[in-house]
């Protein structure tokens, strides 16, 4: 019993820790008013979703405005509302 204990704390401890699911993708559009992005992506994993371009609405936290059409970035996605929303994106170098 007390082995079943601690592989279930122990899966649930990596889960938390673990490192986000970044794609690669390319800035199509940016709407800062919606807040949305629409990004041309590589395959995203964590979700099984196929490259393609595609609009996703964006986390508040995000500053679009600091981000330009054509820009390289990567992103990570959270389901929110039935909806995948993009919670952290950066400039790719």
């Amino acid at each position: 019993m007390k082995h079943w204990i601690l592989a279930i704390v122990l899966a649930c401890t990596t889960s938390v820790w673990a490192a986000p699911d970044w794609t690669q993708a390319r800035i199509v559009t940016l709407e800062p008013e919606r807040p949305r992005v629409t990004l041309k992506h590589q395959r995203i994993e964590s979700i099984g979703m196929e490259a393609m371009t595609m609009p996703f609405k964006v986390d508040g936290a995000i500053k679009l405005d600091s981000f330009k059409v054509g820009q390289k970035v990567r992103f990570t996605v959270a389901a929110m509302e039935n909806h995948l929303v993009v919670d952290q994106m950066e400039p790719v170098k």
